[in-house]
């Protein structure tokens, strides 16, 4: 017996225009319709006068249905598989069917298409040479940190995609984590009326969407980490660090003199040069707010360095 075949058709991810013609070939042909949402489909369907069958397979049937429909597909019925917008099997309920079916030999047929990762990233003004696309972040603040965390030394574009109601949250931690100045995108209602990107630093950003709630679909795209903070020397900088505090220099002046020598952050220095003065272990404090209050506007913080013990910190050495 001939086995059925599993096709993947991407969907318009706004403007209905963007369904092509194959896809709506595919879609009149194949035996049955998988949809995440048979509702969103059947517009799409009706626009297009397409009658074939539709089942739902969302996140909370996907493990009950999967039996029943690898046997259609192993008894040569042809399936086709959608996404409520843009490419299926993609972070949505189709891809354990894929996995599936892959694994029981069913071939796969996947159509091009509209797709809000690739559409958001060549829109935003970010480097496209390298990119990762991390799917939706964590939900709770501890876990998004640490998946933020991962990307630290990542040189190429990061795209999530959010939900409007966590983008406030995930621009602060983006902020927190990867540095305030990092630039940041947010792209928004994608091919559709209202389309919009937000182009600004992670900070900026944190604080438009906290003040402005947004609605919609949305891609949240992070550049990637800039080449002279990479090759930054952590230890090179705390002996730069040192040598500045030692030299007189208040911890705002040598954390901006040391930010423009070594590339790296100055809100991290400034909290390194913190660490420094009080006698602890710079590294211990890399991601924690300052211990103190930050000069503003060309103030200086000049009292001398001197370690916890009452000796001072020399030059060359980083420590006390």
């Amino acid at each position: 017996m001939i086995q059925g075949k599993l096709y993947l058709v991407p969907t318009p991810i706004g403007n209905l225009e963007d369904v092509t013609f194959r896809a709506i070939r595919v879609l009149g042909e194949v035996r049955r319709i998988l949809a995440e949402d048979t509702r969103r489909t059947r517009i799409l369907c009706d626009r297009y006068g397409i009658t074939t069958p539709m089942s739902s397979l969302t996140e909370h049937n996907t493990r009950q249905r999967l039996p029943s429909l690898l046997q259609a597909l192993a008894a040569g019925e042809d399936l086709a598989l959608v996404a409520d917008a843009g490419m299926p099997g993609i972070c949505d309920p189709g891809e354990p069917l894929v996995r599936e079916a892959i694994a029981r030999g069913i071939t796969i047929e996947v159509l091009p298409g509209p797709s809000a990762l690739v559409t958001a990233l060549a829109g935003s003004g970010l480097s496209t040479g390298r990119f990762l696309f991390a799917g939706f972040p964590p939900r709770t603040e501890g876990a998004r940190r640490a998946c933020l965390k991962g990307l630290e030394g990542e040189s190429g574009t990061a795209l999530f995609y959010e939900s409007p109601h966590r983008l406030a949250a995930l621009l602060r931690d983006i902020a927190t984590v990867l540095g305030a100045e990092r630039r940041v995108v947010v792209a928004r209602e994608l091919s559709k009326v209202h389309e919009t990107y937000h182009r600004g630093s992670a900070e900026e950003l944190a604080a438009f969407f906290r003040d402005t709630p947004p609605k919609g679909e949305v891609v949240v795209l992070v550049a990637g980490t800039p080449e002279a903070e990479k090759k930054a020397n952590p230890e090179e900088a705390r002996h730069l660090l040192c040598q500045a505090l030692s030299a007189g220099h208040g911890v705002s002046r040598a954390a901006a003199e040391v930010a423009a020598t070594t590339g790296l952050p100055r809100r991290q220095l400034y909290t390194w040069a913190l660490a420094i003065r009080a006698g602890e272990e710079p590294g211990s404090t890399e991601n924690s707010p300052p211990t103190s209050r930050e000069p503003v506007g060309g103030e200086e913080d000049d009292r001398p360095l001197v370690a916890a013990d009452g000796k001072s910190c020399y030059p060359g050495t980083g420590r006390t």
